[in-house]
């Protein structure tokens, strides 16, 4: 089955038994459903199912070269497709159930879909923690390949009326289970012989794998844009409708601000100058400038470690030439 159509409006359901079981219905059906994770809102579809995936492309517009994360429900139903060990147990022991997600080698004969790994030998899971993602993938039976649900290229959804704003009509259901607590992507790491490598960064920072492997990871690559290796590597992404600044001090004419800080602005991702808040904070605000028609956008300095990393990364992606 395709994805919703788009005279069908798309169901927001709670996040009870009776609406869960609903929702894994439609999923085992072939439908696209999203839900909330600690990190952002999943769109999630049968990752065993290749129509299903192909819906998945269809509702967000997304590049079929773009690679898909795996959500599960227990560290154990990793072993059904992917090879887990070495550093990569010891950071899943570490940080599974939460915001990491890790490229592993495809175990022979996965039942995986191609459209999930985009025809690569490696496949991206995470368990995440947010209690209805995992009740909901139980349900569901089967592991979810979930993008963020949002129209490729742009804004992050951390609510499920984010979600209605970019995809209704065009999935089946959402189930609303609230706003997301972390409020950027997972961070996702790739074990190899040299140590680990950063393909995007997001809520577990490299001090934190450092204190388990021993090793920083690698500086975040730079994708091959026509084959990038994992999710949120192409070049613009996270975007919002108007034009972005960086490292802007304070707003040129017709600018709107988004503060930090000591800087304030129109909106302010922390006025305490926290990172964490501002993780939190950063897709909500982005939406809120959106919903308000602004055209260009000045964000206020960042600091360029821990969670800053991530909130960079994505600033710079949301700023880059579209």
């Amino acid at each position: 089955m395709q994805a919703s159509p788009h005279n069908q409006p798309t169901l927001r359901l709670c996040a009870d038994d009776a609406a869960l079981a609903q929702a894994a219905q439609l999923l085992r059906a072939g439908q696209q459903v999203a839900f909330p994770t600690e990190t952002v809102y999943g769109l999630g579809g049968n990752a065993m199912d290749d129509a299903a995936v192909a819906g998945i492309y269809a509702a967000k517009a997304r590049p079929s070269f773009n690679p898909l994360i795996v959500h599960i429900a227990d560290l154990d139903d990793v072993n059904a497709f992917a090879v887990l060990d070495g550093d990569s147990r010891a950071l899943a022991a570490a940080f599974w159930p939460g915001p990491l997600t890790l490229v592993l080698p495809l175990r022979g004969g996965a039942r995986v879909s191609k459209l999930v790994t985009a025809g690569l030998e490696t496949v991206a899971v995470r368990l995440p923690a947010h209690p209805v993602a995992r009740a909901l993938i139980r349900a569901a039976g089967v592991p979810l390949a979930a993008p963020s649900a949002n129209p490729s290229g742009r804004v992050s959804p951390t609510t499920a009326q984010h979600v209605l704003q970019g995809l209704d009509g065009r999935i089946a259901a959402v189930v609303d289970g609230g706003p997301s607590g972390v409020g950027v992507e997972s961070t996702i790491i790739m074990a190899t012989p040299e140590g680990p490598v950063l393909l995007r960064a997001g809520g577990v920072t490299p001090q934190d794998v450092a204190s388990v492997v021993g090793l920083l990871p690698h500086a975040p690559v730079v994708a091959d844009s026509a084959r990038p290796a994992a999710p949120g590597q192409l070049l613009s992404h996270y975007a919002p409708k108007g034009t972005v600044r960086l490292n802007a001090l304070a707003p040129k004419a017709g600018e709107t601000m988004l503060g930090f800080g000591e800087i304030s602005g129109d909106l302010t991702l922390s006025a305490a100058g926290d990172l964490r808040e501002a993780a939190a904070n950063l897709f909500a605000c982005l939406h809120q400038l959106d919903a308000t028609g602004a055209t260009a956008i000045a964000v206020a300095p960042i600091p360029d470690e821990g969670l800053g990393l991530a909130i960079n990364d994505r600033l710079r992606r949301a700023a880059a030439p579209r």
